[in-house]
């Protein structure tokens, strides 16, 4: 890996040091630095992040990014008041900055920020008062640009702002932190981060600070950048090893996952636990019971949200909801299944616009929701269905009203929706699925499992849906191989029917199939299309 150039402060230079004139580049260049470390804050922020960089090692080898809430309307001096504090460079950031390692780089006002390949972008902030999430912007960017060399960390403020971004980064295998509620003057923010089971620390200012120069000094020890897996060590004996010790625990075979992937989560738990060789982290396994369920989790993050691709919505509204409603029979449910349903976002989101279509038909029928998951933690946030405030963003106004009830500063799906929904814990490569459904939707699963894996899983979808049920699919996937058993209706936006094949049983991986299937009771709020007022 090539290392960095950027200047380091001298150790007696001044703390108030102010950073050299920003250089803006002209043309596109790499990252010349393993992280980049993102740093969301509010009300009682500079506080945190004074201490934070008044703490923070002078060479650790990452950048520094401060998205803070700033008021529109006025100057900043908030490089100067930090640079105060700092043992390294605080400057605003510029539109086109190319970042450098051990800067720290602030958001100017009027401003929403993210990141290219090593540089900082600047749009002006939309006007109106519509929701502003410039944390979650620029973490997403952060994520989706960096990978597992993504650092982030939420500091005091009040509501959720950066919730959301610290689920992207820990699902592209990166660290993230949050300030814990004793020493933050408004807690609500990190408090929101960590309530998505997404933060790996939960430290005070002066530990975060500490953390992070250990993890600089990894990534210099190691020398390589964390996001690119080595393929010639993919099937050592230690991640074979790892994989049998997560099958005896958890009953889940991993070795069918992509091994990428498996990599970059094994390689992720290491980096938080400071430890460079495999064999190390193996050794830490076979001792250490709560390490093993904190993989087994990692390997399961899944990102999602609610009304995920619009368009796709738009799609089930208009060829898939009128083909099962059509092909109903009188007093049976409508019954979806949605396999890899995480935090519950997909199954809300397809039972409020099935509600939606029922009722501008004038039409009033049960309907029934599964969602499953192999996550615990998963399962229990969609059973509670209490989300962030910033799903404002993904959900409409009228939708908010009509659907979601106001709850410890976020919203939870109102209850007529939360009754049709019935989320259980399943294994779609091993255990018996829902029969007589009328839509399976998975999206963005298969994309993680080898080719084998997905050649069994497509016959258990066809056994499981009624004749001309529907399947959907996530935007990089198809049936492939199993095109025998689904016809393309939208290939655009991966909607297939099932086409009509007598099954041969040994396409069906599954034991003690039971035909009639997980029935949920149907309540009476299950049996109308949408009540005039939520409950």
């Amino acid at each position: 890996m090539k290392k960095s150039t950027a200047r380091k402060v001298p150790r007696d230079q001044p703390n108030r040091k102010r950073a050299k004139a920003p250089r803006v580049a002209k043309e596109k260049a790499p990252s010349t630095f393993p992280g980049v470390v993102g740093i969301g804050a509010s009300a009682g922020g500079l506080d945190a992040f004074s201490r934070l960089l008044h703490n923070l090692e002078r060479d650790t080898g990452l950048a520094y990014v401060l998205v803070q809430h700033l008021s529109p309307e006025h100057e900043s001096s908030l490089p100067e008041l930090l640079g105060r504090a700092a043992t390294i460079p605080v400057t605003q950031a510029q539109d086109g900055m190319v970042m450098e390692a051990d800067h720290v780089y602030v958001i100017p006002p009027a401003k929403t920020m993210t990141v290219t390949d090593g540089h900082i972008r600047l749009v002006r902030r939309p006007k109106g008062r519509g929701l502003h999430l410039p944390i979650d912007t620029f973490l997403q960017s952060l994520a989706e640009v960096h990978g597992a060399g993504a650092i982030g960390v939420i500091l005091s403020g009040a509501g959720s702002d950066g919730s959301r971004g610290v689920v992207a980064i820990k699902q592209a295998g990166g660290i993230t932190f949050a300030q814990d509620s004793a020493s933050a003057k408004h807690p609500n923010m990190p408090e929101a981060a960590v309530d998505t089971d997404s933060v790996d620390f939960v430290l005070t200012p002066e530990e975060i600070a500490v953390q992070l120069g250990k993890i600089g000094k990894y990534f210099a020890q190691t020398g390589e950048h964390p996001a690119l897996p080595d393929e010639t060590t993919a099937d050592d004996k230690e991640i074979g090893a790892i994989l049998k010790l997560l099958l005896r625990r958890t009953g889940v075979d991993f070795s069918q996952y992509r091994r990428g992937t498996v990599r970059r989560r094994i390689l992720r738990r290491m980096l938080v636990n400071r430890l460079e060789k495999r064999s190390d982290y193996l050794a830490s396994l076979t001792s250490n019971s709560g390490e093993l369920e904190l993989l087994y989790n990692d390997l399961l993050i899944g990102v999602t949200s609610f009304f995920r691709d619009p368009q796709v919505f738009d799609e089930l509204r208009a060829l898939v909801f009128p083909s099962i409603v059509e092909s109903r029979t009188n007093g049976d449910p409508l019954r979806i299944w949605v396999a890899g349903c995480s935090g519950g976002e997909e199954s809300y989101s397809i039972a409020i616009a099935l509600f939606e279509f029922l009722e501008e038909n004038g039409l009033e029928m049960p309907v029934q929701m599964f969602g499953t998951d192999l996550s615990d933690v998963a399962i229990a946030r969609a059973r509670a269905g209490l989300y962030p405030e910033s799903i404002a963003e993904q959900v409409s106004p009228e939708r908010l009203r009509r659907f979601f009830i106001p709850d410890r500063g976020g919203y939870r799906i109102a209850k007529f929706v939360r009754d049709v929904c019935i989320f259980s814990r399943q294994n779609i490569a091993r255990d018996p699925p829902f029969s007589r459904l009328d839509l399976v939707s998975c999206r963005n699963v298969l994309i993680y499992f080898e080719q084998g894996l997905q050649r069994k899983i497509f016959p258990t979808f066809h056994y499981a849906l009624k004749p001309h049920g529907m399947l959907l699919l996530g935007t990089a996937e198809s049936p492939g191989a199993a095109s025998d058993l689904f016809e393309p209706i939208s290939k655009r936006h991966k909607i297939y029917r099932r086409r009509e094949r007598s099954h041969d049983f040994r396409d069906l991986d599954f034991v003690n199939y039971t035909p009639s299937g997980p029935v949920a009771t149907t309540s009476s709020s299950q049996k109308r299309a949408v009540p005039l007022r939520s409950t």
